[in-house]
């Protein structure tokens, strides 16, 4: 964290289960003092119970955003949005967004049936999750840039959308070299420019490997909110 840019902190960061695993809640305390909002991107999916107990714990943290697992079913979102409320008024903090994942960026197509045995569409599968997540009382979702307008459309301008699979138009001059075509070697099989993904609808876009991966990460950032204010 120590070589991110000032603006980070109106941005935020990300904690996924890589740091958390390493770290634990250091990192996230690390970057609170900082001044950076956290979301804690551990997409939690297990009984209600167990899932209500780690919001809560979460929520203790004082994060910004937190999410589940749509595809844990209507009883555990509830239970998780439950908890985030009720913690938020033990612990008096600011009550998390509790979102849900829908499916993740890395699956195609081909892969619902194949992997997962879900027949029809990659847009139909997120939208008929989101509405769920919707019907828990859940904030919002994580949704491939592709499905952001359907999205949008469906459930309103309230509803938050968090758009991970997002891939700069141009990677960063490196130093003493000059700007090129963004390259990231990954598994994400539905993704967009930030820009693209700001102009659907996206609430909040999470950008991974093409910062921590950059040979200059905090040219990586700046490359990226330019292409965001041109949006």
């Amino acid at each position: 964290m120590s070589r991110w840019p000032s603006n980070v902190v109106a941005l935020g960061v990300k904690i996924g289960t890589q740091l958390f695993t390493a770290a634990g809640p250091r990192a996230v305390e690390h970057a609170h003092k900082r001044g950076s909002r956290v979301f804690l991107d551990l997409k939690y999916h297990d009984i209600p119970n167990t899932v209500a107990g780690a919001v809560r714990e979460a929520t203790r943290l004082g994060v910004f955003m937190l999410d589940v697992h749509a595809s844990g079913g209507l009883a555990m979102m509830r239970a998780a949005a439950d908890a985030a409320t009720k913690a938020a008024t033990d612990f008096g903090v600011v009550r998390p967004l509790v979102i849900g994942v829908t499916v993740l960026t890395s699956l195609d197509r081909k892969a619902l049936p194949l992997d997962l045995g879900v027949a029809g569409s990659v847009e139909s599968h997120v939208l008929r999750l989101a509405e769920r997540a919707r019907d828990a009382g859940l904030d919002g979702c994580v949704a491939s840039p592709r499905e952001i307008g359907l999205l949008r459309g469906a459930l309103g301008p309230k509803w938050v959308i968090v758009t991970p699979g997002v891939r700069p138009t141009v990677a960063p001059r490196k130093p003493g070299g000059v700007s090129g075509p963004a390259q990231c070697n990954d598994d994400q099989a539905r993704t967009a420019t930030p820009r693209a993904a700001i102009n659907a609808g996206a609430d909040y876009i999470v950008v991974g490997r093409p910062i921590t991966a950059a040979p200059d990460p905090a040219a990586a950032v700046t490359a990226i909110i330019e292409e965001i204010t041109r949006a």
